[in-house]
């Protein structure tokens, strides 16, 4: 049975928008005009880490919501939105960016890729980029190993005009697999020698990445050897639309399965018919 790839396609673009309305997330984030996108976390350094994250705008408001698992229980994992609002291309690093061998990806190896720190996303006081390594006011993981975050920040029009050139990064491996971050596990960090590397080196990342409304995102990244990046796609949410295009959605994928049903393969029957 065949349905046409590009009305697939065009309804993939539009799931995980609709998706991501029942993964706990409100608020600002949904506030009426706003624009909300939707990005993945991907393993780094073999963490084992991955979530999902929210950026919404409404005018110069950005609101930035995650869940992530896979973190280090009872440890503060530093997180930013890496990147350039300058037009510079950058993405999400591999485990082949480990340039000096040692088999941990540093976030000095991997800045090269993904960029230098936007906005510190931390709980309390400023977001600067000097606040990167201000682990007391960075989320800590729960006895599970999961983060909850949710802040709304007030940011510049550069933020607002290239946010989808930005990627959000969490920090903090265990590599020695002692339940926290100490020397043993990696030396010392080359951000602040006070401070072990595992607590600094990069846990995974995800792009802030994707075309308009209605077009079709592309491709992905595979970052550590964790599952590929989806490109992120934007959703204008006004008026309750957000809930209506859950059911669209759901209505239009109901629509194309009853049809790809009856549609034939050339040279084949539909069953119980000619």
């Amino acid at each position: 049975m065949i349905v046409k790839r590009t009305g697939r396609l065009a309804i993939l673009a539009a799931v995980p928008t609709a998706v991501f309305l029942t993964l706990g997330f409100s608020g600002p984030a949904l506030a009426e005009g706003g624009k909300a996108y939707q990005i993945d976390l991907a393993q780094l350094n073999e963490s084992g880490s991955s979530g999902t994250v929210m950026l919404s705008l409404k005018g110069n408001q950005l609101t930035v919501q995650i869940q992530s698992e896979g973190m280090v229980p009872g440890q503060p994992s530093a997180q930013h939105l890496h990147g350039s609002t300058k037009g510079h291309d950058f993405h999400c690093p591999d485990a082949t960016d480990d340039t000096d061998g040692d088999g941990v990806l540093s976030n000095t190896e991997a800045t090269h890729d993904y960029g230098d720190i936007n906005i510190s996303l931390t709980t309390a006081g400023d977001t600067k980029a000097t606040s990167g390594l201000a682990v007391e006011r960075m989320p800590v993981a729960d006895k599970q190993g999961k983060v909850s975050y949710k802040r709304t920040i007030a940011v510049g029009q550069d933020v607002v005009d290239h946010i989808k050139d930005l990627h959000v990064v969490q920090h903090g491996i265990d590599r020695n697999k002692n339940g926290k971050y100490d020397f043993e596990g990696a030396g010392k960090s080359e951000l602040d020698p006070k401070l072990p590397q595992e607590a600094t080196a990069p846990t995974n990342c995800g792009e802030v990445k994707g075309a308009a409304v209605g077009s079709i995102p592309v491709g992905g990244i595979e970052t550590g050897g964790g599952s590929p990046q989806r490109a992120a796609v934007p959703v204008t949410v006004r008026d309750g639309a957000a809930i209506t295009v859950l059911a669209v959605v759901a209505g239009v994928v109901a629509v194309v399965r009853k049809r790809a049903a009856v549609v034939p393969v050339r040279g084949e029957t539909t069953e119980g018919g000619a």
